[in-house]
């Protein structure tokens, strides 16, 4: 959606602070011993108490309220029975309405201390979330957002997944764009709107550029790469870029 009245801003801002609060949440109460289940529980209880509801149950009956994903995870893990353990990579990924209004964030962290190249990626990931951050401004073209997060990437001997990818949001969890890449492509030529509102969400992978389904027909898997996430919702201004799930 592009936000143009206070209304668009207002609306946005507050489901945008109760994904990144529950989301907040999640991390602190993530302990070795501790289920995804567990944790979905504290989101759903956190979703209702603020009046909002979850995007990936109510729009697309998700079997959760948040997608909670582990090691080989990358991306929409179904909460369940499975215990988080010492040196695990989780990404905790939330994304909630709110009067009509959407808002998507997700990171990625290390329980524990964890191997050095966990908290490697997941620290480079937060890097290539600010550098295409910079690039986040009316009048540039979406493929700057993936050029900037993929350079950074490669400046630390990594890589990016390429067949996920951020996207429009606002009005619905999902919407025009429909692609914002994690890399640079000369068709990803759209001009970025005053007042655009994305998910922008580098995925940083240790060296596989691709994820397959699971057979649960949900869950992100790669073979045998890690892969950390970062991801806000942004209103792009020309003011500078909000960042409404901080």
């Amino acid at each position: 959606m592009v936000a143009k009245t206070k209304e668009d801003f207002t609306g946005l801002k507050v489901i945008g602070e109760i994904c990144g609060a529950i989301r907040d949440e999640l991390v602190h109460s993530t302990k070795p011993g501790i289920t995804t289940k567990e944790l979905d529980e504290i989101a759903r209880e956190m979703f209702e108490k603020a009046g909002a509801q979850s995007a990936p149950k109510s729009e697309y009956d998700f079997p959760g309220y948040t997608c909670i994903s582990i090691n080989e995870e990358v991306a929409h893990g179904i909460p369940g029975k499975r215990a988080i353990q010492e040196g695990d990579i989780v990404n905790i990924d939330v994304s909630g309405s709110k009067n009509g209004y959407f808002a998507d964030t997700g990171i990625s962290f290390v329980v524990g201390e964890g191997e050095a190249i966990l908290h490697k990626i997941c620290d480079v990931a937060k890097g290539a979330f600010d550098a295409g951050l910079k690039k986040a401004m009316p009048g540039s073209k979406i493929s700057a957002l993936g050029k900037a997060a993929h350079n950074v990437a490669k400046q630390h001997s990594l890589t990016v997944i390429k067949n996920l990818t951020g996207h429009g949001i606002g009005r619905s969890i999902h919407e025009e764009p429909k692609h914002i890449l994690n890399y640079f492509s000369h068709w990803d030529n759209e001009i970025l709107k005053d007042g655009m509102v994305i998910a922008f969400e580098p995925m940083i992978s240790t060296f596989e550029e691709e994820v397959f389904q699971s057979e649960d027909g949900w869950t992100c898997l790669t073979d045998k790469s890690f892969v950390a996430q970062y991801e806000h919702t942004i209103i792009l201004t020309k003011e500078g870029p909000i960042i409404t799930t901080l």
